[in-house]
């Protein structure tokens, strides 16, 4: 077999073996957990560790997930909620990742939708973000979006860029779940040639970049 029938045979190989999408994930209860149990002495003050951790400046993000079907029932919205805890990870597979508290009631929607998208938000988005914090409300209600191109999440307008995961892997982490994705698609802001940059947090309070 000469080098151009190796090359072809090889190409089928890595086609055939190739792996498949990656199911939905069963959505994980939400136990009511601690890094620590109630009758030990926390290594660290909680107020202090905020504090001092608070002096890393973070970009501010909302997570975001189709209706997911359960059994032949799909919710009623989808899912979003605000997370500071994102970052990249991986370039090679590309993979990001983003922490959510195991008692969160937005993680088990995401989970079962298997699919979720990262919405960077924008210096103006204050009141956006603020929205998706809360609990229990309509987090959706009067905000403009459209669907991601490969998970159907909702893409959340005005946001400066996106990225269109499906769930690659959950790990634990003391009192949050470690939630890895694969990008399968992601972009910025097409509309805005001249975007005013991110939306920054800092201290307990919101922030901008400035010349």
């Amino acid at each position: 077999m000469g080098q151009a029938g190796m090359a072809e045979a090889a190409v089928r190989y890595l086609r055939s073996a190739r792996t498949p999408a990656p199911r939905p994930v069963e959505a994980l209860p939400r136990p009511e957990l601690r890094c620590v149990g109630a009758d030990e002495r926390a290594p660290l003050d909680p107020a202090e560790f905020r504090r001092v951790l608070g002096n890393f400046a973070t970009g501010v993000t909302v997570i975001t997930a189709p209706p997911a079907t359960t059994g032949d029932s799909p919710t009623a919205s989808p899912a979003g909620f605000a997370c500071q805890s994102f970052t990249s990870l991986s370039l090679d597979p590309p993979l990001v990742a983003f922490m959510v508290g195991r008692t969160s009631t937005t993680w088990p929607r995401i989970a079962r939708a298997g699919v979720f998208c990262v919405n960077v938000l924008a210096a103006h988005q204050t009141e956006l973000c603020s929205a998706f914090a809360v609990r229990g409300a309509d987090k959706f209600a009067g905000v403009a979006y459209d669907a991601a191109p490969v998970s159907g999440s909702p893409r959340l307008s005005g946001a400066v860029a996106w990225i269109d995961c499906a769930i690659h892997a959950v790990h634990t982490g003391g009192d949050h779940l470690i939630v890895v994705g694969r990008v399968d698609a992601l972009g910025t802001a097409a509309d805005d040639p001249d975007p005013e940059g991110p939306l920054l947090f800092h201290r307990g309070r919101f922030a901008r970049l400035s010349d």
